[in-house]
């Protein structure tokens, strides 16, 4: 059995090596946060947020959930983002999947997980939405690989519906939206193409990153 005890050790380790490359950095973190980017990723313990883009504490505010879903009825989601928008005043809300998803395949395929099958309905949504995207001559692992990007390009829209961005755009704060997904095989970042800059550009910036997609075989099973 795993001891949790080691997590103790690593974290003095850690933070010894932290102070011995800059004396001064937990002294700035503990005064002020002041991240430019919101990430909105999924809970999987293989793409840790701010290691894979190179920042550290205190320059990435995180949420994270299975399958990297927005939805409009989740109140912590949505405080995250209008924490993140209004009072951090983040210039980028980047919302990343990743292929090997384990929500999007079980999402794809059906399976039963138990209370999580109700999160995993949205994500069957953009399936059902995107279906004929999603053909009989893909194999189950190019389907899901292509459900994972589909399903951040979907939740990017989401985000941009929101009333939190709608407002920010429409009192002309700087705020852009951004569609990644992650390479868990390579650890490389893709970017969907779809970044949403002001109010009025989602419609046209959502039909080509779904058109991209649908253009390229998924690769990254």
């Amino acid at each position: 059995m795993a001891d949790p005890g080691i997590l103790f050790t690593n974290n003095r380790e850690w933070s010894a090596e932290m102070v011995a490359r800059d004396p001064g950095f937990f002294n700035r973190l503990a005064r002020q946060q002041a991240p430019r980017y919101l990430w909105i990723g999924c809970s999987d313990s293989r793409v840790p947020a701010n290691e894979i883009v190179g920042l550290h504490p205190g320059e990435l505010f995180v949420h994270r959930n299975v399958a990297n879903v927005v939805v409009h009825s989740d109140l912590n989601c949505l405080s995250v983002l209008q924490y993140a928008v209004d009072v951090l005043r983040v210039e980028h809300v980047i919302v990343c999947g990743h292929y090997g998803c384990g929500g999007v395949e079980a999402a794809w395929k059906r399976t039963p997980l138990g209370l999580i099958d109700n999160w995993l309905r949205h994500v069957q949504d953009v399936a059902d939405r995107h279906g004929a995207l999603l053909t009989r001559g893909m194999t189950d692992a190019q389907c899901t690989s292509r459900l994972a990007e589909l399903n951040v390009i979907e939740q990017v829209s989401n985000v941009c519906r929101t009333t939190i961005a709608i407002d920010a755009w429409r009192r002309a704060q700087p705020l852009s939206v951004h569609g990644w997904i992650y390479g868990l095989k390579d650890g490389l970042l893709r970017d969907l193409g779809v970044s949403v800059t002001r109010d009025g550009d989602l419609a046209a910036v959502y039909a080509s990153a779904v058109a991209a997609v649908s253009g390229a075989l998924a690769t990254h099973p």
